[in-house]
Parts: C-alpha cells; structure tokens; sequence
C-alpha cells in the first residue's frame, strides 16, 4: 500500500540523528529518501553504539525505509550526479555548519537554479548567524543552553542535569518532518518551495516553554520561581517495587486520598485546592511516599485504579516489550535484517487509515542503491562503471 507521501522525493544529505530522523519520518510514510552518503565513511552513526555484524543498531532504526548512495562530493564529477538528483527532487535537506553547503556549491541559490521550487531545508544547532553558529554541537550542548538541563535540576541540590534521552536531537527531527510536510502541502496549494530553517536550540526551546518556562512567560510582574520546586519527578518506591500516581483535579485528589485510606488529608487546607497542591507539592508527595511503602506495586495500582486516579507501573525497558498495551498496540515491528538479523523497532506512531505508514525495507548498506538510483537519473551502465573506477561513486 502506499504511503501519504508517495511520489515525492527527498535528497537528504543530512548525518547522525536530527536529520536523518526527520527523514526516516517522511520514508515511513511512503517518500522516495535518497540518502547522499561520503563515499568509504557514509554516515557516522553507521560506526556508534550497538551493533550486530557491523550494523549500527541507531543506524537501523533511523535509516530505514531509505535508499543509499555513496557518493564523492569533493569531484566535480559527484557534484554533477548530485545536481541531476536535485532536479528531480521535491525537497532537499542538509544539516551541515552554517557555510559549509555553500562552499559546498549547494547553497539554496545554487540548488534553486537547477530546481526553482524544490523545498530546501537547512537543520543548524543553533542558527545561522550569531555567536554560536559556528559552533560545534552535539545534544548535550543544546540541552545545556536551552535550560533544558536547569529544568531537570536535582531537587534537593539544585545540580543541572542531562536527560539521558537525546531529547533535542530527536525533537527536532520531528518539527523538521511536520515543517516539511507543511512546505510541501503550501507548495501543493500553489505556493512556491520555500527554504524551511530550524535549529535544534531554537525546537527545543519552543517545546519546553508551555510549562518549563511558565514563570517567565508574563513580561513584567509575575512568578519567576524555579519550576524544579515544584517539577516532582512522581516515581514513588513501594514494598516490592516502583509506580507513579498522580491528581490533578479535585476528583482524582479525592480518588487517591480514599485509595490510600487518609480521609483527613481531604481536610487539609493546604491541598483543598489545585493550586494549593501544585504550591505543597513537596510535603504532599512526601507524604504520599511514605504511605506507598507499606504495599506492593500490584495492591497500589489496583487500588488507584478502582478509584480512576492516573497510575501505572515503572517498566524496565525489557518489560516494555512484553507489556499488554504495548502488545495491543502492536507498536513493537519485528523483522529480518539482511546483514544484522533478527531485528525489533517501534512501527511508526501515526496510524493512516486509507494510507499507511510502514517499515517498508531495512536501513541500507553504504552504496547500496547507487546503480539504481544513478539509472533513475539517466545514466547508462557505462556511465556508471566510469564513476565507480574513479571513485566518483
């Protein structure tokens, strides 16, 4: 079945994970993603992390559902397969340093002289001007400066700490997908391609603000407090293990007093109110510890549960995989991998009902579509050998 994007093409020059994420999102849901890749390197991430027979398992996950060409960049000859390429696309993606495509000779005038309404999309860590443009990034530096690593400060010191999820990495490669997707819709409209820039400071900036940066959101007077007051991080220890459980509303707060069996904590003025318990967060929730330790995790959430107050057990991430929701959602894909083998990955999260996303095939080898490809734009086979004994390709 076809994908909600079928028929459009996408030359993604991008590397590690903000890019090559965003990308995957749109092969998912059906795009043509032609991944442009250094010729005896590819891709770094092809190198990190977990690997079975020389398959990167980030790589795996990122890069499926794509097509790989190998190709040098640094020949005029691989500057001119790129440009033939280019012709053809809908949308051209880099995440290089701000000047480095355009000293590459693919700036956005440069690519709109071959494809004038091609959607050119430029991914930066931290913008394209400024005292940090040119700097160097990788996740933790963003989550340093965007205040993402202040707002999950230890409680009791205070001590800045990095979430151990490359949170801006990833968040950003999904507001890159929906932007793209949006350009190419306004293009669909009639609009022309449109040059989409973002940065990973500036996405993950935009996505704490609703709550992390509450108290700097009025100008002028307001509360300017320290969100980690009052940011309890609701994991609680009970007999056997760890939950969480929490009340917002006056119901769910009445909920969970009655499942604890602590009646008289309905009588405390100091959590008769939503803003009150926000406020007392820190007494209410100790309190609430202490009681947890007396039962199990499995007498806990039964009993929050009966009384519909917000529950669930703290899953270890191999009891994630055989939970009962995560089963009925079929959300875990297993497959083959050609080089890796056996291999498990989430399904894409969106659900099309008439057009849907799939895993459609694994993350390719370097090169591994190069002959392919090469002939979608017209060139023969002796072409092509002459490319590959120059080691163009």
């Amino acid at each position: 079945m076809k994908g909600p994007l079928d028929g459009f093409t996408v030359v993604d020059l991008t590397t590690m994970i903000s890019g090559p994420l965003a990308t995957r999102i749109l092969a998912d849901q059906g795009a043509d993603v032609i991944k442009v890749e250094r010729i005896r390197t590819g891709d770094l991430v092809r190198h990190m992390g977990a690997s079975r027979n020389g398959v990167s398992a980030t790589f795996a996950t990122v890069n499926r559902n794509k097509r790989s060409l190998a190709l040098d960049l640094k020949q005029e000859d691989g500057k001119a397969v790129l440009r033939r390429l280019i012709e053809g696309a809908d949308v051209f993606v880099q995440n290089f340093r701000p000047g480095a495509i355009e000293r590459m000779g693919f700036g956005e005038d440069a690519v709109r002289r071959i494809n004038p309404n091609v959607v050119y999309v430029s991914i930066s860590g931290f913008g394209e001007s400024g005292p940090y443009a040119a700097k160097r990034v990788y996740d933790p530096v963003v989550q340093a400066l965007s205040g993402l690593a202040a707002i999950q400060a230890d409680r009791d010191d205070g001590r800045p700490r990095m979430m151990r999820l490359i949170v801006p990495d990833k968040l950003t490669a999904v507001t890159a997908s929906q932007a793209i997707t949006a350009a190419l819709l306004a293009r669909e409209r009639g609009a022309p391609g449109q040059h989409v820039r973002l940065s990973m400071l500036d996405a993950t900036v935009a996505f704490q603000w609703p709550e992390g940066m509450a108290g700097h959101t009025w100008v002028g007077e307001g509360a300017h407090g320290r969100r980690a007051r009052f940011a309890q991080d609701l994991v609680f220890q009970t007999a056997d293990g760890y939950i969480t459980a929490g009340a917002v509303s006056d119901d769910e707060w009445a909920g969970l007093c009655r499942a604890v069996e602590k009646p008289e904590w309905l009588e405390d003025e100091r959590f008769s109110t939503a803003a009150g318990r926000v406020l007392h967060a820190g007494e209410r929730l100790s309190m609430l510890q202490e009681v947890l330790l007396t039962r199990s995790s499995v007498e806990w959430l039964e009993r929050f549960e009966a009384e519909d107050v917000p529950c669930a057990p703290v899953l270890g991430r191999k009891d994630l995989l055989t939970h009962p929701q995560i089963a009925e959602n079929e959300l875990i894909h297993e497959s083959v991998h050609p080089e890796g083998g056996a291999i498990r990955q989430p399904r894409p999260a969106e659900r099309f009902s008439q057009t849907p996303s799939l895993i459609r095939s694994a993350a390719p080898a370097l090169g591994q579509h190069t002959e392919d490809i090469l002939g979608d734009i017209g060139l023969t086979g002796g072409e092509i050998d002459r490319l590959r004994s120059r080691g163009v390709v």
